[in-house]
């Protein structure tokens, strides 16, 4: 069974990926869907989400579309903010207080924190997945304010050591920094690892 255009098409737009609602729309059924997944043509990797057997499965743009409100955060950004060279045993993600996801029961995979949603989309930015797509991560002063805030949950030696390298750093922007920890109401706590650690 060939892939149709409409099929292919929008695998071509999100990276590989197609969710059955997209395919919905595009006139596309579930039963088509199911057929080119028993052919082996798409791999069904969650509830109504699906991807070109071409393609790897890149988790973190997969993870971001079963959870679209989750923002990775803490250790994951630490990692993709080049803070930190140890990869992440679980995927970290923020989400809104009150939100809901099925990843919440995969507690082997995924670590969620929690924030207000005023305070949810501060310092986002985008970055490339180890497999080339877009995926949303906090900004280096967002994630150690972030790690700061809750030290004692976190690996000590991994927030320390992140802490040491952004202030190491050369034109990271300290004023936003201290902007975000006004926001997040540690500005005394950053304050005090600046002056010792800088």
């Amino acid at each position: 069974m060939k892939m149709n255009k409409a099929i292919s098409d929008l695998l071509n737009k999100n990276n590989g990926i197609i969710k059955a609602s997209d395919a919905k729309l595009s006139g596309i059924t579930n039963k088509e869907l199911q057929n080119l997944t028993k052919k082996g043509i798409l791999e069904r990797v969650a509830f109504g989400l699906y991807i070109s057997s071409e393609q790897f499965s890149d988790e973190y743009l997969i993870t971001q579309y079963r959870c679209p409100k989750g923002i990775f955060s803490y250790e994951t950004a630490l990692y993709f903010n080049n803070l930190s060279d140890r990869t992440p045993l679980k995927l970290t993600l923020t989400i809104p207080t009150g939100y809901n996801t099925r990843l919440l029961k995969e507690k082997d995979e995924y670590q969620f924190y929690y924030c207000k949603e005023d305070i949810h989309e501060l310092g986002i930015i985008n970055v490339k997945s180890p497999y080339g797509n877009d995926i949303r991560i906090y900004d280096k002063e967002r994630t150690i304010c972030d790690c700061i805030k809750k030290k004692s949950a976190l690996d000590k030696d991994i927030v320390l050591s992140a802490i040491k390298e952004y202030l190491s750093e050369t034109g990271n922007d300290y004023a936003k920094l201290l902007r975000y920890a006004e926001i997040l109401k540690i500005r005394d706590k950053v304050r005090q690892y600046m002056e010792v650690l800088i």
